[in-house]
């Protein structure tokens, strides 16, 4: 595997080292050992799927807060999205600053969330499957989220926005005082 640190500190992408041949491939894309060497989290405890029908729906931004905060390890098994990370990390200089990458079914990549970042994406095509593994166990009372249209974080989602839940729609707008576009 590959492992590229991203412009927010402990995001990292990963990458998978194809093996080739007349059948097709083969790759690793999980191994203990290697995401222990690069400091990353090696016990999850979770694995999760979405499927999102229609090009344009938008899940996220979700979090949970600590004693629960969990890491993330996101690949698009199918299709492809737009998927995006906040940096929440109290004191870091990237603290709500986010970065988006493309992952796809044909690139295999992999994005390492770290803990207390929110992450959502966004369809880039129809019939969208993203799998993703956690290294904390669901917990509603700990769960948080960010608006997708926040004018604090200016996401720049690639296309319109054809379903979201209800509940992402809702989420607060961030506060933060004397900032221009804070309610």
């Amino acid at each position: 595997m590959f492992f590229t640190e991203t412009a927010i500190r402990g995001a990292f992408l990963v990458d998978p080292d194809l093996k080739t041949d007349q059948r097709g491939f083969f790759a690793r894309t999980f191994c203990a050992l290697e995401f222990e060497q690069h400091g990353l989290a090696t016990t999850f405890v979770q694995t999760n799927v979405s499927f999102s029908a229609l090009r344009g729906t938008l899940r996220g931004l979700h979090y949970q807060v600590d004693p629960a905060s969990e890491t993330k390890l996101v690949r698009c098994t199918r299709g492809a999205i737009h998927d995006v990370i906040v940096d929440l990390r109290p004191g870091s200089p990237t603290f709500l600053q986010s970065i988006a990458v493309t992952l796809t079914f044909e690139n295999h990549r992999g994005l390492y969330v770290p803990k207390r970042f929110a992450h959502g994406f966004q369809a880039l095509s129809d019939d969208v499957e993203v799998s993703y593994q956690v290294d904390a166990f669901y917990s509603p009372e700990h769960e948080r989220g960010l608006r997708y249209d926040d004018p604090v974080l200016a996401i720049q989602w690639p296309e319109t926005v054809t379903a979201i839940s209800e509940k992402d729609q809702r989420w607060p707008l961030i506060d933060i005082p004397d900032h221009p576009d804070s309610e």
